[in-house]
C-alpha cells in the first residue's frame, strides 16, 4: 500500500510510523546492500519473547526466517482464509480470532495486512502492517525472524505449516505492545478494534431468541462486522476446560457466516464457527460428523462448503448456540448495532475523538463512592442539538445498577415520567484504557464512565453529590474499552471518565459518536465559577489583632507601612506572623498578593487584613486536613480552595501541587498559604485584563508559575 504524504498523518493512507522506522527506505536499502533486514527495535532474543525460559537446553529458543523453516515457506498460499491462522504455545486466542474474523472480510484485510508483500522476489527479510491504535493508524515494520523450538514456530502457524503471513501479522502486533508475552490473555474487542478501527461491543446470547439473534448476527456479517463468542468460565480453574460437546470455557471463537439448510420440511438456522487453535471441533448436532448432514441434499452441503475434517471450523445451529454460548463480541465500523434483517441502511454518524489522563492526588478522583475526590475526574463536554428518535425504552441500553448507590423511590419515580414519548438524540460513548499491555505487564483498571446533565451551574464537589447521572456505561469494569449507547435530551452535558479506586495512574482515549448533525462541543472542561476569595481575605479582624497591628507599627515604622523583611519575618520580632511560623518567601507571597503600587511593603489595613485572612486560612487547612497530618493531599486542597472560593480545573490544581509542594504528594500549611496568595494574584491579573482576546481563552490563560 502506497503512502499517500498529503492525507491527514494517522490515516491508513498516510500512517504514522512506529518508532520512526520507515518500510518504503528500509526495503530500498536492504535491497540495494544485499543484505536481509534484522529490525534493531525488536530484537531476535528473550527479551521480545516477554515469557520466562525454559530451562531444558532442548526447548531452547531459535530464530529463523521461514525459508530456513519451510523449504517452500510461502507469504500467502492462495487466498487468505480463517483455516490460515492456528494458535501456538501463547494463549492469545483473542487475538487470533480477531484476525480470523478478518480474513472475512477483504476490503478490512487489506488495510491490516498490505499487498504485493511477498517471500520471493523483491524480497529483503521485511515486511509491515497496520493497526489502528486509539484514533489513528500505525504502521509497524518487522523482519521475518520467528522464534522457533524444536523445528516448529513457537506461536501462530498456518494450518498449511507453508504459509507465513499469520506469524508475521503476530510478530509485528507483540512488537506494538512490547512482546509475545504481552499477548497473553485478553478480550477479543481488542484486537477487532485494531484491525479495524470500528466499534466493539458485546452481547448477552440470553437476550435474543434463537431465531432473532441469528438474523441480527446475519445482519452484523453482512454489513461487514467482525463476530466472535465465548463461554464463560465460572473461575480460573475452567479456564480452556473442554465441555462434553468438544467446547472449551474461556475461549474465544470466530463467527465466520450464517446460512440455513431445509432438513425434510423444517428449516434449520445455523452458524459457522471456528476455533483458533485449528482444532479441538464441536461434537454435537450439525458438527463436521454430526448425522444431521444425512437428511440435507448435497447441493445445500456443496453450496456452504461442508468440510469434514479437523481444521477447528464447525457448524452449529442456532438453538444449540444459544443454549451453549453466552456472550458474542461484534466489531463494526459503524455504531449501528443490535439491528435485525429487515433494518434502514446504516445512519451517519459524527464522530469526536480525544485522549485523557488520571494523575494521583489530582486527576485520578476514583469511583463515585469517593465522594470527595470524584469530582476532580477528567470531564467532557457534550453538546446535542439535533434530535434523531423518538424516546422510548430500548431493551439494548437497559442500565446496570451502578455499583455506588441505590435510586430512591423518589428517583425511580422521576425515572420513569422521563421515559414518556419525547425527542431524543442518539449517542454511543466509548472510553479506553492506553498502554495497559506493555511488555510483559498487562494490567486494566476497573473504569466506567458517567454522563450528567448541565443545569448552567458550577461544577463543584456539591454538583455531584447533589445530581445523578443521566446515563452511565456500566459497572466498573477491568478491560481495555467501555462502551454505552444512549439515547438523551437535546442539551448540554458533561461525561466523567474515572476508575474505580482513586490515585490510580492511567492514560484513556474517549470517543463520541453521534447520529445526524449533533454538534460535539467536546472538550476537557475548565469550569472555573466565580472567585469570591475577597470574602475571605477580607474577613473582621480580631480586637487582639488590632491591637497587635497597632502597636507594631507604632513601635517600628509609624502608622503607615511596614515592611516584609523586617517585621515579618525578624529573627527577633515575629510579632505579626509568630502563631504561623511562616518563612520568608511565603510572607513575600502575602505581599506580592497585595496591591502594593510596586513596593514591598504594606499599610496598616493592609496588614490587619492579611492577618485575619491567615487566621482564617488556618482554620479551612485545620477544616478539610481531615486526617489531621499537618498536610494536605490534592484532593483535600481542591476542596480547600473551593472553601476558599476558587473553583480551579484538575489541571491548575495539579499545577498548584506540584509548584508548591515541591514535588511531595502533601502540602504543608505555608504552602497552602503561598498557593492561596499567588491564585489571589492570578485572579486579580485576569480581572483586569483588557485583551478580549486572552479572556475569552479563559483563566488558565494567565501564568501561575
Amino acid at each position: 500500500m502506497a503512502t499517500n504524504k498529503g492525507a491527514p498523518l494517522g490515516s491508513i493512507e498516510n500512517p504514522i510510523k512506529f518508532q520512526d522506522q520507515d518500510f518504503g527506505a528500509l526495503l530500498q536499502e536492504c535491497l540495494q546492500s544485499g543484505l536481509l533486514f534484522s529490525d534493531p527495535t525488536f530484537v531476535a532474543e528473550q527479551k521480545s519473547i516477554g515469557l520466562p525460559e525454559d530451562p531444558d537446553p532442548k526447548k531452547a529458543i531459535e530464530w529463523k526466517r521461514p525459508k530456513e523453516i519451510r523449504e517452500k515457506a510461502v507469504f500467502v498460499e492462495g487466498t487468505t482464509g480463517t483455516t490460515d491462522i492456528c494458535q501456538g504455545q501463547l494463549g492469545n486466542c483473542w487475538l487470533l480470532a480477531a484476525l480470523s474474523c478478518l480474513t472475512m472480510h477483504p476490503k478490512l484485510f487489506v488495510k491490516v495486512v498490505p499487498p504485493n508483500q511477498s517471500l520471493t522476489e523483491p524480497y529483503a527479510g521485511i515486511f509491515h502492517f497496520m493497526f489502528w491504535q486509539y484514533g489513528e493508524w500505525v504502521e509497524v515494520v518487522v523482519d521475518d525472524r520467528l522464534p522457533v523450538r524444536e523445528g516448529r514456530l513457537l506461536f501462530s502457524y498456518s494450518h498449511t505449516r507453508n504459509e507465513f503471513w499469520s506469524a508475521l501479522v503476530e510478530k509485528a502486533y507483540a512488537k506494538l505492545v512490547g512482546s509475545y508475552g504481552s499477548l497473553k490473555g485478553g478480550n477479543i474487542s481488542e484486537g477487532m478494534e485494531d484491525f479495524t478501527g470500528g466499534i466493539a461491543y458485546s452481547l448477552n446470547v440470553s437476550s435474543r431468541t434463537p431465531r432473532v439473534l441469528w438474523r441480527c448476527l446475519t445482519a452484523a456479517l453482512s454489513r461487514g462486522s467482525l463476530l466472535s463468542c465465548f463461554i464463560e468460565a465460572s473461575s480460573y480453574r475452567d479456564i480452556s476446560k473442554v465441555t462434553g460437546d468438544g467446547l472449551i470455557k474461556g475461549h474465544a471463537y470466530a463467527i465466520t457466516d450464517t446460512d440455513k439448510v431445509e432438513k425434510a420440511s423444517e428449516e434449520i438456522l445455523l452458524l459457522r464457527l471456528r476455533n483458533p487453535w485449528g482444532f479441538v471441533e464441536y461434537k454435537g448436532p450439525w458438527s463436521d460428523k454430526g448425522k444431521e448432514w444425512g437428511e440435507v441434499d448435497q447441493s445445500e452441503k456443496d453450496r456452504i462448503e461442508l468440510k469434514k475434517k479437523e481444521d477447528g471450523e464447525f457448524w452449529i445451529s442456532a438453538n444449540d448456540f444459544s443454549s451453549l454460548f453466552d456472550i458474542v463480541e461484534l466489531c463494526s465500523v459503524n455504531p449501528d448495532i443490535h439491528e435485525a434483517e429487515n433494518t434502514p441502511a446504516a445512519s451517519t454518524w459524527n464522530i469526536s475523538e480525544h485522549e485523557g489522563s488520571w494523575v494521583s492526588g489530582s486527576s485520578a478522583g476514583g469511583s463515585r463512592r469517593y465522594r470527595k475526590s470524584f469530582w476532580t475526574n477528567p470531564q467532557f463536554e457534550l453538546v446535542l442539538k439535533e434530535v434523531d428518535q423518538d424516546k422510548e425504552e430500548d431493551e439494548d441500553d437497559d442500565e446496570e445498577e451502578d455499583d455506588d448507590e441505590e435510586m430512591t423511590p423518589e428517583e425511580k419515580k422521576r425515572a420513569e415520567k422521563q421515559k414518556k414519548k419525547a425527542k431524543q438524540c442518539t449517542v454511543l460513548v466509548e472510553v479506553l484504557q492506553k498502554n495497559r499491555r506493555q511488555r510483559d505487564k498487562i494490567h486494566f483498571l476497573y473504569i466506567a464512565f458517567h454522563v450528567y446533565k448541565l443545569e448552567g451551574v458550577c461544577l463543584d464537589r456539591s454538583f455531584f453529590v447533589k445530581n445523578r447521572p443521566v446515563g452511565r456505561s456500566g459497572k466498573y469494569k477491568a478491560q481495555r474499552g467501555i462502551w454505552r449507547k444512549l439515547h438523551l435530551d437535546p442539551g448540554n452535558y458533561i461525561i466523567v471518565a474515572s476508575s474505580y479506586r482513586p490515585n490510580q495512574r492511567g492514560e484513556f482515549f474517549v470517543r463520541i459518536f453521534s447520529k445526524t448533525g449533533n454538534t460535539l462541543g467536546f472538550k476537557m472542561s475548565t469550569f472555573l465559577c466565580h472567585v469570591c476569595v475577597c470574602e475571605v481575605m477580607a474577613a473582621p479582624i480580631t480586637p487582639e489583632d488590632h491591637v497587635r497591628v497597632q502597636k507594631a507599627f507604632d513601635e517600628e515604622t509609624g502608622p503607615v507601612r511596614i515592611t516584609a523583611l523586617i517585621h515579618f519575618n525578624s529573627p527577633n520580632k515575629k510579632f505579626l506572623v509568630k502563631d504561623y511560623h511562616l518563612p520568608l518567601e511565603t510572607c513575600r507571597q502575602l505581599i506580592f498578593a497585595e496591591d502594593t503600587k510596586g513596593r514591598s511593603t504594606v499599610g496598616r489595613e493592609q496588614a490587619e487584613t492579611l492577618l485575619s485572612a491567615l487566621r482564617n486560612l488556618q482554620s479551612v487547612f485545620f477544616q478539610f486536613d481531615e486526617d489531621s497530618s499537618g498536610t494536605m493531599s490534592p484532593f483535600e486542597l481542591s476542596t480547600a480552595l473551593q472553601a476558599v472560593g476558587m473553583q480551579c480545573d484538575y489541571k491548575v490544581v495539579q499545577l498548584l501541587s506540584e509548584r508548591f509542594a515541591s514535588g511531595e504528594f502533601h502540602m504543608p500549611f505555608q504552602s497552602f498559604v503561598s498557593c492561596v496568595a499567588r491564585l489571589r494574584k492570578l485572579f486579580a491579573l485576569y480581572e483586569s485584563e483588557t485583551n478580549q482576546e486572552v479572556k475569552d481563552r479563559g483563566i488558565n490563560s494567565v501564568s501561575i508559575g
